[in-house]
């Protein structure tokens, strides 16, 4: 069977790059980035490997689109990432004018929308879309790291 290529399939892409993180012990967010329905970016989290406050999945995987298309624009991709943006991806985000952005779990402390941050004006975002298995990973991992100190 084959699935279709919508916001739930690109997901579980995302999801399956959280996981290689959470096996790495990183925060387990990931993100790829898409352009007509082709995955030209792939990341996770990789503060701890890289000993980088920078290396959120968004980051990496923005590097790895604008590599890959080669500019820095991504005014014709979308990036799905298991957690809304930090308000230092949105700005990444903002800069790269990317056309899309879709989450799955709201971070209601530390995301773009509860820190008020603005996106670029032609950038469109939704979320929501697998958002119960976004979090469950991401409340696993916590767990577990409080239950070990």
């Amino acid at each position: 069977m084959i699935e279709p290529f919508d916001d739930a399939y690109f997901m579980r892409k995302a999801l399956q790059e959280a996981e290689l993180a959470y096996a790495k012990d990183e925060i387990p967010i990931g993100a790829i980035i898409v352009v007509q329905d082709q995955i030209i970016a792939r990341a996770h989290n990789s503060t701890e490997l890289l000993n980088d406050v920078t290396a959120h999945a968004e980051m990496q995987a923005i590097t790895a689109a604008a590599n890959f298309l080669g500019g820095k624009y991504l005014n014709e991709c979308t990036l799905y990432v298991t957690i809304e943006p930090c308000q230092m991806c949105a700005g990444a985000l903002f800069w790269s004018q990317i056309k899309k952005i879709v989450y799955g779990a709201r971070d209601e402390q530390r995301g773009c929308i509860a820190m008020g941050t603005t996106l670029h004006p032609k950038t469109k975002m939704s979320g929501g879309v697998l958002e119960e298995e976004c979090s469950t990973l991401l409340k696993r991992f916590f767990v577990e790291k409080r239950n070990l100190n």
